[in-house]
């Protein structure tokens, strides 16, 4: 059945009408109707320049007059309304249709969005604005880093842009530009870039921006560009003059813009005609048709490009042979087929558009998400003869959308895990908005207005003092404030909190304060546990005798004893929880038996060591080992903004050792290289671990910092007993460490770093079943695989 024209045109996703010679529309596509809200007999009564912005419409009928006269295709901007009475900025691209004498029989006319390209132009237009007036007020240096800022925003701006002196000759071109070209800014500095413009457009080109100069008014003018690839492409260049405080013009900057495919539709629209095929396929979107039943009928060629079935030539249509082997659901990602498939059949019995997504094979196999939409074409009895669709690309949309709801969901857990809740409080009127955690924390019933009287009765009467502290900096308009304090809950219970807040203006001016509060109620008791443990272990110290076992055992037991009271304040936090974390407060409670279990076993292992008995050998992963020591520090290690890497050789053998006292070492040297950078604030804090197999069949684990380093003539005294490059340090760490890898018969050494910092590293034997001889501290060592001397150093 043949298809007439005005219904193929209303079915295309685009807004289309048909002029008469004179100019007067005659036929408006639904597209356009849609829009607007004008049907077909409102626009041939009141014209189609209704639909145009009063402020537009002078121009744009000056302009559409010169097109009329000229008898050749031209294009024109404006604001058309939208039906909700919004106005949104068009390109409007006119094409005339000659008879078979060359008379002009018909103008086709569509309407393209530009909006967003106008709002990015208006942007970079008012930046550069700034920019330059900021050039006449600023000295010299702040210039040159302004042009630095300018530079980078410019090369960030997904465009080709230019900025020229006031006769025309360009001084700065955006790296897009110069990549485009395949140039320097030297070899493309004044005239010198138009070697990149096709030889026939030189002239017309050269003399349309003379022309726009002289005027000192905006202007543009197309011509084709060489790329770096040798391709020439259509681009749409255009100028604005930026004027100095006298009006002159001082400076000139543009943009210049793709218009390749643009053309090539204009051009294919003029030299076709009304050849639908070709106009559908002119368009940049992927659309095709379907027979009433469903069955696949056309793809045009954007979808037969993507997919990989292009023949190669312009004007190649699939043949009816093609639904034979080619459907809706060919190249769609297996898992979406089906649903795919169910929801367009479900489309075709109802006879109303519909939509839907799917993942669509490109052709080089990748899989990108696509919104299918899909409208009917009816004949003049209201029957299906026809649908036609179109697949717009929205996987980037999907994977923002994807990645936010992933952000909110982290933020949630993230809150709820830490017991911390966000805030904010409009100064003027007193509104303050809570996140849900927030209710949790202060105990107050969800949904309940928050007013600061209501927090106020919260607040410990002994922190009063300083919420109204606070309140009284917020009043007077400080940026930032954060305060401790406590509150009390309808139990009498205490709770210690920690708000931090800073300033946010709204757009009428109004002060509000975003801040974030955050229950450190079981950190605050961990440190007072924690203070109170260290005290008593003080005490027992300065009471103990210095001998070289008690000092390692009050040295070494401090980490054990630390994981022993974080687990417990965890598990009362976790069965503190509304509802009670069962499952976590266990396994917390297993790791507090494990601390304790592991602290006992330093106790016996050390007497052992210091009283040459003999000790348990057993074959250990130092990988493994080591992986267990960092996330016991890992707390540690993340308060005093340490980042840590790891570099664990692969297949490493294992070593014959006792895995406690192994541990130990690691854990005294991964805290030494953490103390070494408290005082670091001017490069990262960074720590790496790793294990590698040595030459003579030993394996080598090492710790490296960025830290202060040591005195290379007292490298030798960092194993000393009782020396110490700490303030607060005892001096046994490095001593009980050494006698310890020594015990194992392997070696222990320090290297300051080329750069920053210092490297700790250790070798130990590999294990071997059959059991070597009694080394002097009694611990039973397995035999070396090498007799070879250990190596030192980092490669």
């Amino acid at each position: 059945m043949e298809i007439g024209q005005h219904r193929v045109l209303d079915a295309l996703p685009v807004m289309i009408w048909i002029a008469l010679p004179d100019g007067q529309a005659h036929f408006v596509n639904q597209r356009w109707s849609e829009y607007t809200g004008q049907s077909l007999e409102q626009v041939r009564i009141s014209g189609w320049e209704v639909a145009i912005d009063p402020e537009d419409l002078p121009k744009l009928l000056e302009r559409w007059r010169s097109i009329l006269a000229s008898g050749g295709p031209g294009e024109m901007e404006a604001r058309m309304r939208r039906a909700d009475g919004e106005y949104r900025w068009f390109a409007i691209h006119c094409s005339p249709v000659f008879d078979e004498v060359g008379r002009i029989r018909e103008w086709y006319v569509t309407s393209t969005d530009i909006n967003q390209s106008k709002d990015a132009e208006e942007t970079l237009r008012q930046r550069e604005l700034k920019l330059a007036s900021a050039e006449l007020e600023l000295q010299q240096k702040a210039l040159r880093q302004s042009d630095r800022d300018f530079q980078l925003i410019v090369d960030s701006i997904p465009a080709l842009a230019w900025a020229a002196r006031s006769d025309g000759a360009v001084e700065f071109f955006n790296q897009n530009f110069l990549d485009y070209l395949g140039t320097t800014a030297t070899e493309a500095q004044g005239w010198g870039w138009i070697a990149g413009v096709h030889p026939e457009d030189v002239s017309g080109l050269t003399s349309a921006l003379l022309t726009i100069l002289a005027s000192e008014q905006s202007g543009e003018a197309e011509a084709r560009l060489r790329g770096s690839d040798g391709e020439y492409r259509w681009f749409l260049t255009q100028a604005y003059p930026y004027r100095g405080d006298s009006g002159n013009v001082v400076k000139w900057y543009g943009t210049i813009i793709d218009i390749e495919e643009r053309k090539r539709a204009n051009e294919t629209l003029q030299a076709k005609g009304r050849n639908l095929g070709l106009i559908v396929n002119t368009i940049p979107v992927m659309a095709w048709s379907a027979r009433a039943d469903g069955s696949a009928e056309f793809f045009n060629q954007h979808y037969l490009y993507y997919v990989g079935l292009s023949m190669g030539t312009e004007d190649w249509e699939p043949t009816t042979e093609l639904s034979e082997y080619w459907d809706l659901t060919a190249s769609v990602h297996p898992d979406d087929a089906d649903s795919l498939e169910s929801t367009l059949q479900a489309i075709f019995a109802s006879g109303q558009p519909g939509e839907t997504e799917a993942r669509l094979r490109r052709f080089d196999g990748e899989y990108r998400w696509f919104l299918f939409r899909v409208n009917p074409l009816r004949d003049e009895t209201g029957n299906i003869i026809k649908w036609y669709g179109t697949n717009t690309d929205i996987h980037d949309r999907k994977r923002a959308e994807d990645a936010l709801r992933r952000s909110e969901a982290f933020l949630a857990e993230g809150q709820y895990l830490a017991g911390m809740g966000n805030m904010s409080w409009h100064v003027a009127t007193g509104k303050v908005t809570w996140s849900e955690p927030l209710y949790r924390i202060f105990e107050f019933k969800p949904g309940t207005v928050v007013t600061l009287e209501r927090i106020a009765s919260r607040v410990h009467p002994e922190d009063m003092d300083l919420i109204s502290d606070m309140t009284e900096k917020a009043t007077r308009g400080e940026s930032n404030f954060e305060c401790q304090h406590r509150i009390v809950l309808p139990d009498n219970s205490v709770k210690h909190l920690h708000l931090t807040a800073h300033l946010a203006r709204s757009d009428s001016g109004q002060i509000e304060y975003i801040g974030a509060v955050l229950d450190i109620t079981q950190r605050q008791r961990s440190e007072e546990a924690l203070e109170k443990i260290r005290s008593e272990l003080a005490q027992a110290t300065r009471i103990m005798s210095m001998g070289a076992l008690t000092a390692s055992i009050a040295h070494e037991v401090n980490q054990p004893l630390s994981g022993i009271v974080t687990n417990a304040s965890t598990c009362l936090r976790m069965l503190a929880a509304d509802p009670p974390n069962v499952d976590g407060a266990r396994e917390t409670a297993r790791r507090t038996i494990r601390d304790g279990n592991r602290a006992a076993d330093v106790i016996a292992r050390l007497r052992s060591l210091f009283g040459k008995r003999d000790a348990v050998v057993e074959p250990v992963d130092l990988n493994e080992a080591a992986v267990e020591v960092i996330a016991l520090f890992a707390g540690d290690l993340q308060r005093n903004r340490v980042l840590l890497h790891t570099k664990f050789s692969d297949g490493l053998p294992l070593v014959g050792g006792d895995r406690v006292q192994l541990q130990q070492v690691i854990m005294n040297l991964l805290r030494n290289a953490a103390d070494a950078m408290i005082s670091v604030h001017d490069r990262p804090r960074l720590v790496v671990v790793g294990t590698k197999p040595s030459e003579d069949g030993d394996v080598h684990l090492f710790v490296r910092d960025v830290g202060v380093g040591f005195d290379l003539h007292g490298e030798e005294r960092l194993f000393e007993a009782f020396y110490t490059t700490k303030a607060e340090g005892m001096g046994i760490g490095l001593s009980v460490s050494r006698s310890i890898i020594e015990s194992h018969g392997g070696h222990l050494w320090a290297k300051a770093n080329d750069g920053p910092g210092a490297t700790f590293s250790f070798s130990i034997h590999e294990y071997l079943l059959e059991e070597g001889p009694v080394h002097p501290s009694g611990m039973r060592s397995a035999l070396p695989a090498s007799s070879a001397a250990i190596q030192r150093g980092f490669s």
